[in-house]
């Protein structure tokens, strides 16, 4: 092993040289270079592969600014990954390209640590995979070129730190990054020049975080990171500002704003979960184009927001606990015969029947309070039908996608239906925001412990996107409910009797019936026959209402032709 190093007796009477050696050898099982560098990045010690690489001898190195040995778009990386040494005495993930004076300008990987404030830097090299080494920053919880955690997790990192920043007085606080124009930027770079932006600035707010590992993204172009005391926004904004230069030399629209708000700790005894649901809530609120709040908005009055979220969540866990909520329900009926075949439960708030719960259930989804709600909203079924023993009416309860991969519901869920075995028959379940299903064959399996138990399983939005056909390939369902936009945009388009007949024999060849929705006029009804969709739900058979009689009043004459005894289950 070849090596160099500068005239230090004090080094080497404080580490004899087998000591040495073996430091040296559990540091190559994982590094193909070790330097040891001053303050100022000089090197000072330098050992292996460096000539290959950095196209010197070890000894050669002594005296040189590693800079120097950096590719130039690299350097404001560099300052970063020093940055983090002295604040967290260790550093490790980054990837940096070296040779400049090879030519080469290869990426490697570089792990860094610091034995005190006041002494020399130390630096591990190694050549490495670029894919493998994003991959291998805590996997998929972290944006593979940026480095950065996704903004699902980052909420929860967030609540976390900031929970126990409350309980010890640690005084932790999240800064809200925004980036105008960092999306139009990307796309107008090369793939090369796009990743080491990107990478560049994660690294930037990794090194002005907590550990180095708690920034993350909030939005398309906008981040967050924690940190501890006060920061230097013009640092910041200059560091990143730099970042872009290096891939714009010619100039950029990009804005850099560095939020000054700040999400501070006291929440007064909220429990880490709930923090959290509050984080995503209002996270989600700037992800969406169309909540019509800015980062700006969202930063200067981040702790107000989040406080309002929590209000939120509170009432609205109430609301389910206390069982504040109503069914309304609407039918389902055989194209032919127009006989009701089950009804659909949806929920009402505060007794207004004609108001859509579409708000309350997206907050619910949003902060994953859907699932308390969903097995609320089944209890309440399964009551509704022990108040009508004849067993006449059959019920379709939905459940969020969410809900699908949450265990507690999943279990709650079949004790339920097992405690109460005479509902088979009557009971169905309808998943919906099925878009939200991340692990197909997680929920397939869920779905057949509620068919094995007797109760039909029905799939919504068929038809909405691509996608269906891959849940249709994987999820072993009874029934599909046509996405009802999808219905009338068929109707509509000069080929959509073809498509729409295109998925009905789909289904029948799998043996799965369906079900379409928006059903709210005579042509659409005939529309939907002459498709060989077997049942319908819309405005045409009535709004939904609390009482079903409605329903058996509402005249129909001239919708159906022939009447014949439907069997009431699938």
């Amino acid at each position: 092993m070849a090596s160099a190093t500068a005239n230090n007796d004090n080094t080497a009477s404080k580490n004899p040289p087998q000591e040495r050696h073996r430091y040296f050898a559990l540091a190559f099982c994982w590094a193909d270079i070790l330097l040891e560098i001053d303050r100022s990045w000089n090197l000072i010690f330098a050992s292996g592969a460096t000539e290959p690489i950095l196209g010197h001898k070890p000894k050669d190195l002594v005296g040189t600014c590693l800079s120097d040995l950096v590719d130039d778009r690299d350097r404001i990386l560099l300052k970063q990954v020093f940055a983090m040494i002295e604040r967290q005495g260790r550093v490790q993930g980054m990837r940096i390209r070296l040779g400049a004076t090879t030519g080469c300008k290869r990426e490697f990987e570089v792990a860094g640590h610091a034995l005190d404030a006041q002494g020399d830097l130390f630096l591990a090299i190694r050549t490495t995979n670029c894919d493998n080494c994003r991959a291998e920053i805590e996997g998929k919880q972290r944006d593979q070129v940026s480095g950065l955690l996704e903004a699902d997790h980052f909420a929860d990192v967030v609540a976390e730190r900031l929970s126990q920043s409350h309980a010890q007085g640690s005084g932790e606080e999240m800064t809200v990054v925004s980036l105008d124009g960092l999306g139009d930027l990307t796309e107008s770079l090369g793939e090369g020049d796009k990743e080491h932006l990107l990478h560049t600035v994660g690294t930037c707010l990794r090194a002005h975080s907590v550990d180095g590992e708690t920034a993350g993204k909030v939005g398309d172009d906008a981040f967050g990171f924690i940190h501890s005391g006060d920061i230097d926004i013009a640092e910041i904004e200059a560091e990143i500002r730099e970042a872009t230069e290096v891939v714009t030399p010619e100039g950029s629209d990009l804005s850099v704003s560095v939020s000054a708000g700040t999400l501070d700790t006291d929440f007064g005894d909220v429990n880490e979960a709930d923090l959290a649901k509050g984080l995503v809530y209002v996270l989600n609120q700037l992800r969406d184009s169309e909540s019509g709040l800015s980062v700006a908005e969202i930063s200067s009055n981040l702790n107000g927001l989040v406080s309002e979220a929590l209000e939120s969540v509170s009432s609205f866990r109430g609301m389910t606990a206390q069982d504040r909520f109503e069914i309304a329900l609407h039918p389902i009926l055989d194209v032919e015969t127009g006989d009701c075949h089950h009804y659909e439960a949806l929920v009402r708030f505060n007794g207004n029947y004609e108001e859509s719960p579409y708000r309350y259930i997206t907050f619910a989804e949003e902060t994953g309070l859907i699932s308390e709600f969903d097995i609320a909203m089944a209890t309440k079924a399964v009551h509704w039908l022990a108040q009508r023993p004849t067993g006449k009416e059959s019920l379709a309860v939905n459940i969020s996608g969410n809900s699908v991969a949450n265990d507690d519901y999943v279990k709650k869920l079949l004790s339920l239906l097992d405690e109460n075995t005479w509902t088979k028959g009557r009971l169905m379940f309808e998943i919906t925001e099925s878009a939200r299903m991340a692990d197909l064959e997680e929920a397939n399996r869920f779905i057949q412990k509620v068919r094995e138990r007797g109760y039909p399983v029905c799939l919504d939005d068929f038809g909405a996107g691509a996608a269906s056909f891959q849940y249709m390939s994987t999820l072993e369902v009874d029934v599909v409910k046509l996405d009802g936009s999808a219905v009338k945009n068929a109707e509509k388009a000069p080929k959509g009797t073809a498509f729409l007949m295109g998925l009905t024999g789909l289904c029948k060849n799998l043996k799965v019936k369906t079900i379409a929705e928006m059903v709210d006029t005579p042509e659409t009804l005939d529309f939907v026959r002459k498709c060989g969709v077997e049942y319908a739900q819309g405005y045409l058979f009535g709004k939904p209402s609390p009482d079903i009689g409605v329903f058996h009043r509402k005249a129909q004459t001239g919708l159906f032709e022939s009447k014949k005894v439907v069997n009431l289950h699938f």
